[in-house]
Formats: C-alpha cells, sequence, structure tokens
C-alpha cells in the first residue's frame, strides 16, 4: 500500500499531478480545486489511497488526511467509487460534507456532477454518525459523542441525537446521565 508521496511536481493539470520521488515519476489524481496551487518545481506532500482494479492501479492523493478519511468514508458507499468521491470533494470541503452528513441534507450531494437523489441519501444515511464536523476531534465534553452515537443506534437521525445531547449536556453528569437526559428529551418531544 502506498500511504504517501513526497517529491517534486513535474506536471500538474486537470487534477493529475505526476510527482517525482527519487526518480520514479507517479501520476496522482487530486481534486481539480488543488491543482493550480502546486506548481511545477515545487516539492509537495500527498496521502494516498491506492485503488487497485483489473485492469489497473491509480493512486488518489490529498493535501491533507481529513481529505483521505473522508474520502475513504464515502468510498464505503454503495454506489460510490473512487471518481464519485474524488468529485464530491473537488466540490466540497470537508467541513461541508460532515455539515451535509449532519443536517441530513442530500440536496448537498445532489449538486455535485454525477451523484444521483437515490447516490445523495445513500452517502447521508450511510454516512450519519461517522464524521465529525471539522473533519477532526469534537471540543464537545467526553461523553458527547458516545450519547450521539447511542441514540443515532436506537434510530433517531444524527441530527436529533446532536441537538438534544447540546440542550442536556453539562460538566457534572456522568456519560450514561447525559445519554438518559437526551433520550427523554427526544421521548417528550416525540409524544407532543
Amino acid at each position: 500500500m502506498i500511504a504517501s508521496l513526497t517529491g517534486k511536481v513535474l506536471a500538474s493539470s486537470n487534477g493529475q499531478v505526476v510527482v517525482d520521488v527519487h526518480g520514479v515519476g507517479y501520476l496522482v489524481h487530486t481534486t481539480t480545486g488543488k491543482t493550480p496551487r502546486l506548481s511545477v518545481g515545487a516539492t509537495a506532500t500527498f496521502f494516498t489511497s491506492l485503488v487497485v482494479r483489473e485492469d489497473a492501479l491509480t493512486i488518489f492523493g490529498f493535501l491533507t488526511t481529513d481529505e483521505l478519511d473522508a474520502f475513504e468514508l464515502l468510498r464505503s458507499v454503495n454506489g460510490v467509487g473512487p471518481k464519485s468521491a474524488l468529485a464530491i470533494l473537488a466540490q466540497l470541503s470537508v467541513d461541508k460534507v460532515s455539515q451535509a452528513i449532519a443536517d441530513e441534507s442530500d440536496a448537498t450531494f445532489k449538486a455535485v456532477s454525477g451523484i444521483g437523489a437515490k447516490t445523495a441519501k445513500l452517502i447521508v444515511l450511510t454516512l450519519a454518525g461517522k464524521m465529525i464536523a471539522g473533519g477532526s476531534a469534537s471540543p464537545e465534553p467526553r461523553g458527547f459523542e458516545s450519547a450521539v452515537s447511542a441514540l443515532v443506534g436506537l434510530g433517531w437521525s444524527e441530527r436529533q441525537a446532536r441537538e438534544s445531547v447540546s440542550k442536556v449536556k453539562g460538566t457534572d453528569l456522568s456519560d450514561q446521565d447525559l445519554l438518559k437526559a437526551a433520550l427523554q428529551l427526544l421521548s417528550k418531544a416525540r409524544k407532543a
């Protein structure tokens, strides 16, 4: 597995970069918005995903590990291949992808060329609870994410779970009490 490449940029155009790593030129497919920033002759580091197909070995490269992680998560969705995942990340930042999933906004993904309504909905459903807005560790208290995950596992949407846990969170609540309070809040809202 090729996990990263660091070398001199030999060529850069249309979402493809040729990186010279000790005399070997690697063709790296990247988001089209990122390639203009990579000038020929500059040294660049890519965090990569090697996709092996029957007829090709293709390297997809990203400037940050957050982009790579988002790419891999998007590829885990049925119907989203590496080119579709790359197209999504070319149009949307990792933060926008995370926010769209948290907001259950399949319209955000439908706006990406090549992503249909069914695939957009599948992305939102499959990745609910798997991406944290900001692409990195959550600033919330330690029990926050586990309470959200538990509520999502019980059938609540991620948006509902996050809202309810945010309303009841407190420094004096244990993880179990946080989950109980959020569940009570959701149950009251459902009955109303």
